[in-house]
């Protein structure tokens, strides 16, 4: 194996390593903060330009210098589609036929550029980045787990009769995501797509590879050919990117190339080099990027998102304005930028679900609309969201979810709590039920003994409740909760902006409660009952809590 190899192995199981660590490392976003389209898209988009963005202007200045190297050597979606293609490739082809044309990646990059300058996001349907941490993210991980955890129970007796202990006892538990098995069919599109040609997304898809294409025409250290080429053309069959003509291998197209140096290494003449030396052959082939079809592509992306910007509940710059039709249960992740700003920086790459502990964070379908599809959301019945937790701030790497501290975070207000009374214990069934006083760590519950029910009621006390979603996660009613948190006085700020301040005047009096907070979660694991006494309830309840 190759230096190439090498490299693009240790930067993938870099990159799984962080992805890993999501939540707990401040720079676990290091890769996703490389992809220059990614980046510049959300820049674009939220009118914002961060320190944390430097990684990509790196990666753009190492294409003036050594063309495409990100996408040959460190790119995790190429190492994982150069895997893929050497297992179902079809042998014996030869490589450099286009199925079509290679100017469509540019197409795609003009319309997601397009789309930007509207302040809408678009990018994570083709950011490499951004779709290959989806993918190990919400799909391998989750399996591994799975896979984890049944060796675990497999392997049960071999550990009791060792009497080991800590794998007798161990519970992994396996994250859950909504959109699992739609990330697996596309990305069955994607390996299965090598069919037609090897590294087909990076080929004609990639807006990453089209960015760096047009930084790469004319690198330093490029490809050259010496006046020992015998024009047999293997190289040009060879290459996986179609980069050298089949009629004029001496020429190069930089834009496609990304100094894979297998042309150099299958040369039998070894008239093939990369260098900053000047050459006697002819220089690199004049590459057209067909302004106008680019320029038309970014007329359509910002049509595109103009059409989509007139959804009916789409939230535009500044105050939601009268009659806003807005999704009555989507609770955003604490820290989260207001609607507009917090969609125009989101790139869903699922780094924040993947952090999240409670695995409370999930990717939505079309809640907020087509803008929305795919960006994070708490869903309490799912699991709570942790008042002490900074994990999902942590992992987000282009600021659409603010980092904050442990002081800051208790003030971080995602919703308030609301009581069914039609389906409360309490309320409704007369049954003695105080379980969502006993998991709040706010203690924004609050009981009261009304003359026409044997036992007391539970209240929300709104100006307490900060929409962790402990209440709704553990209420014992069956399928929908008795008690829902719902997005009412969400605090959505921009950097910046206090959530202590912002709290307190709106007259806000979030306090946590160390020992109740503490607490709460073995009351969860112990999936608390309301009472001992659960005979004449009605249908519809869980009986196993």
């Amino acid at each position: 194996m190759g230096f190439r190899r090498w490299a693009q192995a240790a930067c993938l199981l870099i990159f799984l390593l962080l992805l890993a660590m999501a939540g707990r490392l401040v720079s676990a976003d290091l890769f996703l903060r490389m992809d220059p389209a990614l980046i510049g898209a959300a820049a674009l988009a939220a009118r914002t330009l961060l320190w944390a963005f430097a990684p990509a202007l790196i990666i753009l200045v190492s294409a003036l210098l050594f063309g495409r190297i990100f996408c040959g050597y460190i790119c995790p979606m190429g190492t994982t589609i150069d895997a893929c293609d050497a297992c179902f490739a079809p042998r014996g082809r030869v490589q450099n036929r286009h199925p079509v044309s290679p100017r469509l990646k540019y197409g795609i990059l003009a319309f997601m550029a397009g789309a930007a300058l509207t302040g809408v996001t678009f990018v994570f349907w083709a950011a490499p980045l951004s779709l290959i941490t989806r993918f190990y993210g919400t799909v391998i991980y989750p399996v591994i787990y799975l896979a984890a955890n049944k060796a675990v129970a497999v392997f049960y007796p071999v550990a009791s009769g060792l009497d080991l202990r800590f794998l007798m006892f161990a519970e992994i538990p396996t994250p859950k995501y909504a959109v699992g098995f739609f990330v697996l069919l596309f990305f069955a599109a994607v390996f299965a797509a090598v069919r037609f040609a090897p590294r087909f997304w990076c080929r004609y898809l990639c807006p990453t590879g089209a960015f760096l294409g047009l930084m790469s025409k004319k690198p330093i250290i490029r490809r050259r050919v010496g006046p020992e080429c015998n024009q047999c053309g293997l190289c040009a069959e060879k290459c996986s990117m179609a980069a050298i003509d089949p009629a004029y291998p001496e020429t190069t197209r930089h834009t496609e190339c990304i100094a894979c140096r297998q042309c150099a290494q299958l040369c039998p003449q070894e008239a093939i080099r990369f260098s900053a030396e000047p050459a006697g052959s002819p220089g690199p082939a004049p590459v057209s990027t067909h302004r106008r079809q680019f320029l038309l592509s970014g007329i359509a992306g910002a049509g595109t998102a103009a059409v989509s910007l007139t959804g009916l509940n789409v939230v535009l710059r500044g105050e939601t304005e009268k009659g806003q039709v807005r999704p009555p249960g989507l609770i955003r992740p604490p820290g989260a930028l207001p609607e507009s700003d917090f969609l125009a920086a989101c790139v869903r790459c699922g780094q924040c679900m993947s952090a999240c502990p409670t695995n409370t964070l999930q990717p939505i379908w079309f809640e907020a609309g087509v803008l929305g599809i795919f960006s994070p959301a708490i869903t309490p019945r799912r699991k709570y969201c942790d008042p002490r937790c900074t994990a999902c701030g942590r992992a987000c790497p282009t600021g659409a979810i603010r980092l904050l501290d442990a002081a800051e975070r208790v003030w971080a207000k995602t919703g308030t709590a609301v009581i069914y009374r039609q389906k409360c214990l309490a309320w409704e069934y007369e049954k003695s039920c105080m379980v969502c006083d006993e998991v709040c760590p706010y203690d924004a519950l609050e009981f009261e003994k009304r003359p026409n029910l044997p036992h007391p009621v539970p209240h929300v006390i709104e100006d307490r409740c900060s929409g962790c979603g402990y209440c709704e996660h553990a209420c014992p009613v069956y399928n929908e909760a008795a008690i829902v948190v719902t997005p009412m006085n969400a605090l959505r700020l921009k950097p910046g902006e206090s959530y202590e301040y912002a709290a307190k005047s709106r007259g806000f009096t979030l306090q946590l409660e160390p020992d109740k907070a503490d607490s709460a979660d073995a009351i969860d694991a112990r999936a608390t009952t309301p009472s001992p006494d659960r005979n004449g309830l009605p249908p519809g309840f869980d009986q196993g809590r």
